[in-house]
């Protein structure tokens, strides 16, 4: 969240992604249903992962694909990241995975990478909740230096039976558990810039 955002009086600027890219995901559910929980200054978009195609040195070189550039533009833009993961043979599933190495890579238009001090919250959902996935998943971002917030965990253990019979999430533990994670990374935002303030007086 940017000094500039907070004096006009702009939202915080979620960016949210998924790990699966089934149409009717619980975990893109979950994504949902943080957007209906937000605080009211915090605004959250989805961003699907569907058209990345696989990281190649080679199409790097000759110029990131459209559908990447789309995806380290609107990273770049976050204030924050929400990331939501399946657990797929104990781990990240590959398109979660291969989002994170597109948008780790420079592009010419950015002085670093687009996930550069980002500020990154995670959940996940599954048959046990996805505990090895988002493990996982805050290994890799750590090996970026982003250390992704630890408390509150969202772990969604059967996590079909948390919706109803059009995709809402209508699990009150679930619902207050994600509310209190996006309240944390308010939290943490603000601490964040209050910190830059304080080191650049």
């Amino acid at each position: 969240m940017t000094d500039l955002n907070k004096n006009l009086g702009n939202p915080t600027r979620v960016l949210s992604i998924s790990g699966s890219l089934r149409r009717e995901s619980f975990n893109t559910g979950l994504l949902k249903a943080a957007q209906e929980l937000a605080p009211e200054d915090m605004e959250i978009t989805i961003f699907d992962l569907e058209d990345i195609p696989f990281y190649n040195a080679d199409v790097e070189a000759e110029g990131d694909p459209e559908s990447v550039l789309a995806l380290k533009k609107a990273v770049h833009d976050a204030d924050a990241l929400l990331l939501a993961t399946p657990e797929y043979n104990g781990g990240i599933p590959a398109p979660l995975k291969n989002a994170i190495d597109w948008a780790s890579r420079s592009t010419s238009g950015y002085q670093e990478s687009a996930m550069f001090g980002k500020t990154v919250a995670i959940m996940g959902g599954g048959g046990g909740g996805a505990v090895r996935a988002q493990n996982q998943l805050r290994q890799v971002l750590s090996a970026l230096g982003i250390e992704a917030l630890e408390q509150p965990e969202v772990n969604v253990a059967m996590v079909w039976d948390k919706f109803d019979e059009n995709g809402r999430l209508i699990d009150h533990k679930t619902r207050e558990q994600i509310n209190e994670l996006l309240l944390a990374l308010e939290e943490q935002l603000t601490h964040r810039d209050t910190l830059a303030e304080v080191l650049a007086a």
